[in-house]
Order: structure tokens, then C-alpha cells, then sequence
């Protein structure tokens, strides 16, 4: 199918693993007989006015960034967006996230989100702490709600500890069950519309944490019935087009819903199970805008 595509990326991070994850969906899309062209999110800035629009519209844009301004503008242009605005906002945002998971019904860690301050600290009561301490157990997390490659996400063992990382986070944030069983082991899993295209398990063995980037190893993985019909709710439940979605293993290995990353980068996935998750969503996009 011809179509004209568009991809943008974040020119002002210099890591080349964000232009790799934009090539990905080129080739992809160049595969399948597509026009496409890579822009800057610099390149794409644009008065907020229907009238300054200089660029003939593409048929599909392929946003992997997070300047939801931009994705938004584009949209409110005419311009149908992979994944929308508000879904790559809710993604980025944790907390918003385990809200509508938790109101589709989709099991979850166990999270009391920290009150907004307005003081420039986090000196919460006795009482508050003393709550969260009853109702979480130790070890339990300190979660922010805005961090990637599982940064700002920090375990804690007692109180004092509990206190001293307060003196660090930054709001919003949030207080969060610790799933022992699932210590140092999740899985990750592509989604892309209503199916499951590939998945891996990842471990590591020196950090409670999963995540590649932490140190964590990789291999092939073969989802339950279950696990997949998890990661399936929590993307739809964003209104994601396509995601990655990270899974615990709860107790007797009941699937609990960790994160639904709408920019998941796919090279990890490709070099651990062969399976190149841009040629599906390449294909799913065409389905969506033929």
C-alpha cells in the first residue's frame, strides 16, 4: 500500500538508540512501499495556528517521543498520530496510568499516591507515613510518576530509610506494594492493537529491578493465556495503538500489570527473539488508515 508517513523523534537526545527506535518503523515502512521521512521534533515546531501549517499532510505520523504539545498540534491539524497525545501523556505519567488500570479492573501493585505539597519538600505526618507503613509492608517502593529505564524508583527496607529517600524524590510520586515474588524478574510484552506479537522475560540477578538498561538479562519468553490477555487490557485500557507492557509475577504467578510504555523501544526486543515488532505496527497502522 502507498502511503505517506511521517516519523518524529527527539533531536535533542543524543543517544542514538531514539534515532535507531525511529529507523526501525522507517525500514519497516519503506518495506511495505511507504513515502516516509524522519523529522526533529525542532523541525516540526509549528505556530498554534491552522493557518501557519506549511507541510503537506502525511497519511499516518509515528510519534516516538514525549512532546505531547507537538503530538497534540499535529492532531488538532488533521493528522492521525501513532500513538495519540493522550495516550503517550498517560503513559509517561505513572500515576495516571495505574488509575485507569485500576478502573478497567486490572490487577495492580497496591499504590497510595503521595499528596501534592505545594511546600518544595515531602515532610508528610507521623500519621501519613504510619498509614502507609500498615498498608504497604516493608520493603515497599518509592515510585515518581514521570522516569524511564526505571529510573527514580527506589526500594526501601524501614522506616528511617523510608524517610531519608522522602528527602529525594521529586511530586509527583507515589508509595507502592513490593512484589517479593517477582524480585528481579518481569516481562516485557509488545502489543499492537488487539494482539500480542512478541514478548521477552528479563532478569537480573544484583537488582530488584528488571529493566535491560539496569543491568538486567534477556531471553525469549512464551506468555500465558493470561499474561497476554493482561498486557492486552492495559494497553486498550490507555487507548493505546500499540505498547510494551511489563509484567510481574504475582503470587502463584498471577499476572499484576507493572507499566504500559506507549514508546517502547523494540531493538531489545528484535535482538532477544528475532522478532522485529515494527513490521506489525507498520502493518496495523496501514490497516487503521487504508
Amino acid at each position: 500500500m502507498s502511503l505517506k508517513g511521517w516519523i518524529v523523534y527527539n533531536g535533542f537526545l543524543k543517544s542514538d538508540k531514539f534515532l535507531d527506535f525511529a529507523q526501525m518503523f522507517q525500514d519497516a515502512a519503506i518495506d511495505k512501499g511507504h513515502d516516509v521521512t524522519l523529522f526533529t521534533n525542532e523541525q516540526l515546531m509549528n505556530l498554534i495556528s491552522n493557518t501557519a501549517w506549511t507541510h503537506n499532510k502525511p497519511d499516518y505520523l509515528i510519534f516516538t517521543d514525549k512532546d505531547i504539545y507537538l503530538a497534540k498540534q499535529l492532531e488538532l491539524n488533521g493528522i492521525r498520530v501513532f500513538n495519540q497525545a493522550d495516550v503517550i501523556e498517560v503513559s509517561d505519567d505513572k500515576i495516571k496510568t495505574y488509575q485507569l488500570l485500576d478502573a478497567n479492573h486490572i490487577a495492580i501493585p497496591k499504590t497510595i499516591v503521595a499528596p501534592k505539597t505545594y511546600l518544595g519538600t515531602t515532610a508528610f505526618t507521623d500519621d501519613l507515613i504510619n498509614h502507609v507503613i500498615d498498608t504497604l509492608h516493608f520493603p515497599m517502593v518509592i515510585k515518581e510518576a514521570f522516569r524511564s529505564f526505571d529510573e527514580q524508583v527506589y526500594l526501601v527496607h524501614y522506616k528511617e530509610q523510608l524517610l531519608a529517600q522522602l528527602k529525594t524524590v521529586k511530586e509527583p510520586f507515589m508509595f507502592q506494594e513490593f512484589i517479593e515474588s517477582s524480585y528481579g524478574k518481569d516481562i516485557r510484552i509488545q502489543v499492537v492493537g488487539k494482539r500480542v506479537v512478541a514478548a521477552m522475560l528479563r532478569q537480573s540477578k544484583d537488582d530488584f529491578r528488571a529493566n535491560i538498561t539496569s543491568g538486567g538479562q534477556m531471553k525469549p519468553y512464551q506468555p500465558t493465556r493470561e499474561e497476554a490477555d493482561a498486557a492486552i487490557k492495559a494497553s486498550l485500557a490507555i487507548g493505546a495503538d500499540f505498547s510494551g507492557v511489563d509484567i510481574l509475577f504475582g503470587h502463584n504467578n498471577k499476572p499484576i500489570v507493572c507499566e504500559v510504555n506507549s514508546n517502547a523501544h523494540i531493538r531489545n526486543l528484535l535482538d532477544c527473539t528475532g522478532i522485529n515488532a515494527a513490521i506489525p505496527i507498520i502493518e496495523y497502522i496501514e490497516e487503521t488508515v487504508k
